[in-house]
């Protein structure tokens, strides 16, 4: 969890049963996404509102013998606590990135942080270019979305009189096949009733 302002801070909390310092973190409920269990549990152990942003990694230890993952999102929190932290949790401290990784107790908890810190405290800042991009598309009006363009021709260059004519002499083709099947037919049966005649 992070606060942003002038100079940036980052939230560590103190648990009540054992006194150490740690990332607000918690264990998911049955059937909870992980990214939703993360909302919860941070907002219940420092009181905060959040807006989860992006995914920032993951650490793996045992406890008692069995593996355990906590995964970690950047999460910016509201200015104000808006609702009592729960009874597992001591204090609430927000440090400077310095002063919070020297506060974590556990040391995969302390590298994690140094190695993540300054990216999740860095300012999201749009490029320049993507500025003049953005700037430009507001000032210039809006095209027509028509495929045609000036001269009758299409946005691929070829004009829409070469296209009808092309449908057109298809459809000719195809009359022309029709024409040839019938006469053949007609011959067949003048032939079949010549025929008999004979017979």
């Amino acid at each position: 969890m992070v606060r942003g302002g002038a100079r940036p801070r980052v939230a560590v909390v103190q648990r009540s049963k054992d006194e150490l310092w740690v990332l607000p973190r918690g264990k998911l409920k049955r059937d909870e996404r992980a990214m939703t269990g993360a909302r919860r549990e941070v907002v219940e152990e420092t009181g905060h509102r959040v807006r989860v942003r992006e995914f920032l990694g993951a650490i793996t230890y045992r406890a008692r013998g069995r593996p355990k993952v906590v995964q970690f999102w950047r999460m910016q929190a509201a200015a104000q606590p808006s609702r009592d932290v729960m009874k597992d949790i001591a204090a609430v401290e927000w440090l400077s990135l310095a002063a919070a990784v020297r506060r974590l107790s556990y040391p995969l908890e302390k590298l994690f942080l140094r190695n993540v810190g300054r990216h999740a405290l860095k300012r999201r800042k749009r490029p320049a270019r993507r500025k003049a991009r953005a700037h430009a598309a507001k000032a210039k009006p809006r095209r027509r979305t028509s495929g045609k363009t000036r001269a009758g021709k299409t946005r691929a260059g070829k004009s829409n009189a070469g296209k009808r004519s092309l449908r057109g002499s298809k459809v000719r083709s195809r009359a022309r096949k029709s024409r040839t099947a019938a006469r053949a037919e007609r011959r067949t049966m003048l032939r079949r009733m010549l025929a008999r005649l004979g017979a």
